[in-house]
């Protein structure tokens, strides 16, 4: 990892926390996972100004990165303890990717455009973080190869779980996915049984893009 923030900087950060904690955020992993994640590095450079906002940024192909206060809900939601191996749907420009990676093992990524995933890499790589893989592809098919998961985080809207995500769950694992049809969702926790998923607590509503793929919108 990069060397600690300086005094500005750390300024900037707790203004996220804090974001975050009004929120209801209370893992105190995951608020210490935002005071070491630069948001700024992750974001296009005309948008730099904006990072320590607690809103979304504009990145290409009309899309948006996730509110922080709304992704370290999320994470929350996941329950990491630190040796999970993460699948996460929608890297972005990567600033959730890299929160994920301070709390778990390992973390899987799949970004929709080649060239968001590309940047992604860039972002983390410029900021020592190792224990990440970021592919371009179908999201909604997951990457069975690298499969069961300890936990999966989906970061756009279908009104139900793909079912190739379901199956690389590991038993007694969580699911956080926006169910919805895009624009008005119900963030919701899923639990993976022995005879399939099983629906949890809703952590909130917010509005994401949809989910495209084959086992989402066409």
């Amino acid at each position: 990892m990069n060397d600690p923030p300086g005094v500005d900087e750390v300024r900037r950060l707790e203004k996220l926390v804090t974001a975050a904690r009004r929120a209801g955020v209370d893992d105190p992993r995951v608020l210490d996972a935002m005071r070491l994640v630069p948001r700024a590095a992750f974001v296009p450079l005309d948008q730099v100004e904006l990072a320590y906002d607690d809103a979304p940024v504009r990145i290409p192909h009309g899309q948006v990165t996730t509110q922080p206060s709304l992704s370290a809900r999320m994470i929350q939601a996941l329950r990491l303890a630190g040796g999970e191996h993460v699948l996460e749907v929608g890297t972005g420009y990567g600033y959730q990717t890299a929160l994920l990676a301070q709390l778990a093992s390992f973390v899987i990524s799949i970004e929709r455009w080649p060239d968001l995933a590309e940047q992604a890499r860039r972002n983390l790589a410029a900021q020592g973080i190792m224990n990440v893989r970021v592919l371009d592809g179908d999201g909604t098919e997951g990457l069975p190869a690298a499969a069961p998961y300890d936990a999966i985080l989906v970061s756009a809207a279908f009104p139900q779980v793909p079912e190739p995500l379901v199956s690389q769950l590991r038993i007694g694992a969580r699911l956080v996915q926006p169910i919805g049809l895009g624009g008005a969702e119900l963030v919701t926790v899923f639990e993976r049984s022995a005879d399939g998923l099983v629906s949890g607590d809703v952590v909130c509503h917010a509005r994401f893009v949809r989910l495209y793929g084959r086992h989402g919108y066409a």
